[in-house]
C-alpha cells in the first residue's frame, strides 16, 4: 500500500490534507512578505548628504548611471564651495556598487580621511570636497522626508518658509567672497511691505501673516532655482542673486513689486491691499570690501524707495 500524503483533523472531525491548511497559509504569507521586501527594497535611494560647509543638510539623490559633482552649473551635484572643482568627482553605479572617481580635482577627493582616485562606496562614508563633507547613506521614502524636514526646520522660516536669517547671512559670506575671488557679479535685492503695520491694526495680525507667506511664495516663483529667497526681518526679505549684474537685479526686483502690486491678496474674504518697494545693490558696482557693506547699500537704496514714495524701485550707484 502506497505512502499516504499528510493529513488533519478537519472541523468535522475528518481526514483533510495538511497542505492548504495553516501550511499553505504560512507559505502565502512568507510569498506575501518576500514581495512587501522587494518592494521597499526598490524605493531605497542612494544619497549623499551634506554634513558639514556650505549647504549643510542639503540631500542629494544619485540617479542613474552617473553623477558628476562639482561648482559647475552643469553638473548633476552641485556644491558651491570655492575648493572644489568644476568638476571634481563623479558617482558611478556598477551593478550593486557605488563607486566614487577623482576626476583630476585641484584640491583632491578624500574618504574617511584617506586621498583616493577610485574606491567603491559604503553605508555611512564620508567623503570631503574642498571644506565640505558628504555622508554617503541609503535612505528610503520616509528617512528622505524625515531629513527633508529636519533642513527646513533649521534652515527656513517657520512662517512663511522662506529661508531664514542665519541661513541668508551664511550664504551671502559664501557667495560675496567667490563674487569678489572670481570677479563675477552679485545682486542683492532688500523689499519690505508698504504700511505693513496699517494691515495688522486693520485687518488683524493673521491677515498680516498670511499677506507674509503669500508674498514670499509669490516672489520665490518668480525666482531661479540657484537665487536664494529669505525672510531677513517682520516683514522685510531679502534676494540674492548670483551671476546677475546689478541692472539685472533691478529688472528681478521690479517684476517682483509689479507681479506684487497685481496679485490679490485675500484673507477671510477680504482684498488686502499689498504693495513693496525695494532696494537693489549689487557687485563689483558697489564697493564693498565685507558682505555687510553690500547689504547696507542695498538697505540705502530701499530706505530711498520709501523716501520718495513706495511701490518702486531704487538702485544703490
Amino acid at each position: 500500500m502506497g505512502s499516504l500524503p499528510p493529513y488533519r483533523r478537519g472541523s468535522g472531525g475528518s481526514l483533510v490534507p495538511a497542505v492548504g491548511g495553516e501550511e499553505s497559509t504560512r507559505i502565502t504569507n512568507l510569498a506575501n512578505l518576500q514581495n512587501e521586501l522587494r518592494g521597499i527594497d526598490q524605493k531605497v535611494q542612494a544619497y549623499l548628504v551634506v554634513v558639514a560647509g556650505p549647504g549643510l543638510g542639503e540631500m542629494h539623490r544619485l540617479e542613474g548611471q552617473e553623477s558628476v559633482i562639482g561648482r559647475s552649473a552643469n553638473v548633476n551635484v552641485r556644491l558651491t564651495d570655492d575648493g572644489i572643482s568644476r568638476r571634481h568627482c563623479r558617482v558611478v553605479m556598477a551593478g550593486d556598487s557605488v563607486v566614487l572617481e577623482d576626476l583630476g580635482s585641484a584640491n583632491g577627493t578624500t574618504v574617511n580621511g584617506e586621498p583616493i582616485q577610485r574606491r567603491e562606496l559604503k553605508e555611512g562614508d564620508k567623503v570631503r570636497l574642498g571644506t565640505t563633507v558628504l555622508k554617503f547613506t541609503y535612505q528610503d521614502k520616509l528617512d528622505e522626508s524625515f531629513q527633508k524636514q529636519m533642513y527646513d526646520a533649521a534652515l527656513r522660516d517657520g512662517l512663511t518658509k522662506a529661508f531664514n536669517k542665519k541661513f541668508f547671512l551664511d550664504r551671502l559670506q559664501i557667495e560675496f567672497s567667490f563674487a569678489k575671488r572670481h570677479k563675477t557679479p552679485l545682486s542683492l535685492i532688500l523689499f519690505d511691505v508698504d504700511h505693513f503695520k496699517r494691515v495688522n491694526d486693520t485687518y488683524g495680525h493673521l491677515a498680516g501673516d498670511a499677506v507674509l507667506v503669500q508674498l514670499a511664495a509669490l516672489a520665490q516663483s518668480m525666482l531661479r532655482t540657484e537665487d536664494i529667497a529669505a525672510r531677513y526681518g517682520g516683514e522685510e526679505f531679502a534676494v540674492l542673486c548670483r551671476g546677475v549684474p546689478m541692472q539685472a537685479g533691478l529688472m528681478v526686483a521690479e517684476r517682483i513689486r509689479s507681479s506684487v502690486e497685481r496679485a490679490e491678496f485675500i484673507h477671510d474674504g477680504q482684498r488686502l491691499p499689498v504693495t513693496i518697494s525695494a532696494g537693489v545693490a549689487g557687485l563689483p558696482d558697489v564697493s564693498a570690501d565685507v558682505p555687510a557693506g553690500l547689504v547696507s547699500a542695498a538697505d540705502e537704496a530701499l530706505y530711498e524707495a520709501k523716501r520718495s514714495g513706495r511701490n518702486r524701485v531704487c538702485v544703490k550707484r
